[in-house]
């Protein structure tokens, strides 16, 4: 089984790391790490962990904010000298949580849960149905929008429009032949309107299309700057709450 710890103090980690390999000599640690900034880092590398042992007070926050910025999707053991936190822990793939000084059955407790779900799951592989069920009753959304310009009225489809943003509260279509108009409806209401895999409202003022992203890169606090292939007005950020949310989205194709 591979393991990665999230753990600040050193003697804890030190510990875990020891007590993991006495009782599942075959396990191997593939990281162990300090902080929140240092495990998103890692996770958001190719490293696949099989389990992970998370503290959740490290010495830069609330271990839960990993949870935002990267997509993890192998069972998480809590450890931590505070049970107050013990809800938003199994609402974050908590399987297990492990409250400080933890002893040599306190892990192996943990690690034979683990073991046990492991099992289950495969021997009975069921479909994920609310996933199904969004995805069969998903609109597909607007096929065209009727705008007005140069005292004419013009019918755009959407599968020609990069992006919708808003401007002097008004808010504007841009194709991919960087044509502009402009519509009535609020940006919230064009968002209902078109099909929710094609477009992504990835801050407050922008609404993207799939197709007009060009590339995406890490930014100046944790926010992603993304580059279509047709200009914007200004910077196109989206905020480390929205992240996890947006590469889903991204790859969910």
């Amino acid at each position: 089984m591979n393991i990665i710890i999230i753990e600040d103090e050193f003697r804890a980690a030190k510990a875990l790391q020891s007590l993991i390999l006495d009782l599942q000599p075959d396990s191997l640690i593939l990281g162990v790490y300090d902080s929140i900034e240092a495990s998103i880092e890692a996770l958001s590398m190719d490293i696949k962990p099989d389990l992970i042992f998370m503290d959740i007070q490290l010495s830069d926050g609330l271990s839960f904010e990993i949870f935002k910025a990267v997509e993890i999707t192998c069972p998480v053991v809590f450890c931590t000298a505070f049970d107050q936190y013990m809800l938003d822990a199994f609402k974050s793939k908590g399987v297990d949580y492990v409250l400080k000084p933890f002893s040599r059955e306190d892990i192996s407790e943990a690690l034979k849960k683990v073991e046990e779900l492991k099992k289950f799951f495969q021997k009975n592989e069921l479909p994920d149905l609310e996933s199904l069920l969004q995805k069969i009753s998903q609109p597909e959304g607007k096929s065209s929008f009727l705008v007005f310009k140069n005292q004419k009225y013009t019918s755009v489809l959407t599968e020609n429009i990069a992006y919708f943003y808003i401007h002097n509260e008004i808010t504007h279509l841009v194709t991919f032949s960087r044509e502009q108009f402009q519509l009535t409806q609020p940006l919230g209401q064009v968002a209902e309107q078109v099909s929710g895999k094609q477009f992504f409202r990835v801050n407050r003022q922008y609404l993207v299309n799939f197709k007009a992203i060009k590339e995406m890169e890490h930014y100046f606090q944790r926010k992603i700057l993304v580059t279509l292939v047709v200009d914007t007005p200004e910077k196109l950020l989206i905020n480390k709450e929205k992240t996890h949310s947006f590469f889903t989205w991204i790859e969910d194709r």
